[in-house]
């Protein structure tokens, strides 16, 4: 693998399990009643966290880890269950009522310290674990190995690639708007619950990798690895 391929490949793989499409309806009802100004204040702010906290992880993941005496694989356990108690709560009717702006009277004007306090009550649980998953650290954390083999350039590879799915994540997010003028509330609490399910799913197949990872043979590998490269028969 050279530098090119580790970059698209953790690009497509951090924009996958980041989803800022599946979660603009979650990112909507958070910033109901916020003008486009301050809803684009918010989503620099949420754009420049997932920047930086993936890069740290992509400098640190590995060391940190081994730090605490913590595998990969108990990552992936412990990652996976606090989704799948997010993917849970997501189900409940008034899921998007937790996101809600406890104070809408907010001054229009106020830009920045509407972007400010919003982005600070969706640190937790928004933009980490929903945006910034298990999943997401993961992938940072094993191309960071292979960006280390390659040298250089494969740094700034995996750099890019984290910078351009913060880029991209704060686009979505501006389109939010738009979006959710042609989906309505009925649509948007159809696409949370489906995003609650598809997490639910994703949060069990962590579990269950994790698990095959601390227990060799656990598992059949079609359970852990449901759709290996190539495994599509026609």
């Amino acid at each position: 693998m050279n530098a090119l391929e580790l970059g698209v490949n953790l690009f497509v793989a951090l924009f996958a399990l980041v989803d800022p499409i599946g979660n603009i309806p979650i990112f909507a009802a958070a910033t109901i009643g916020a003008t486009a100004a301050q809803r684009r204040g918010v989503s620099v702010y949420i754009a420049l966290f997932i920047v930086a906290f993936l890069a740290f992880f992509f400098f640190t993941g590995l060391a940190l880890l081994e730090f605490f005496g913590i595998s990969l694989a108990a990552f992936r356990i412990a990652g996976g269950i606090l989704l799948l108690l997010l993917g849970l709560d997501m189900a409940r009717e008034d899921f998007l009522k937790m996101f809600a702006d406890v104070d809408p009277t907010t001054d229009t004007g106020d830009v920045r310290g509407y972007a400010r306090r919003r982005f600070q009550r969706l640190v937790v649980p928004f933009a980490m674990p929903l945006l910034i998953g298990p999943g997401a650290i993961s992938a940072v954390i094993i191309q960071a190995g292979e960006a280390a083999r390659i040298g250089p350039a494969g740094t700034a590879a995996g750099l890019a690639a984290i910078a351009g799915v913060g880029l991209l994540t704060m686009f979505c997010f501006w389109l939010t708007g738009p979006i959710t003028k042609v989906l309505g509330d009925v649509g948007m609490a159809i696409i949370v619950r489906v995003l609650g399910l598809i997490l639910c799913a994703l949060a069990i197949q962590f579990i269950l990798m994790g698990l095959s990872e601390a227990l060799p043979g656990m598992f059949a590998a079609g359970v852990t690895t449901p759709y290996p490269a190539g495994g599509h028969g026609g």
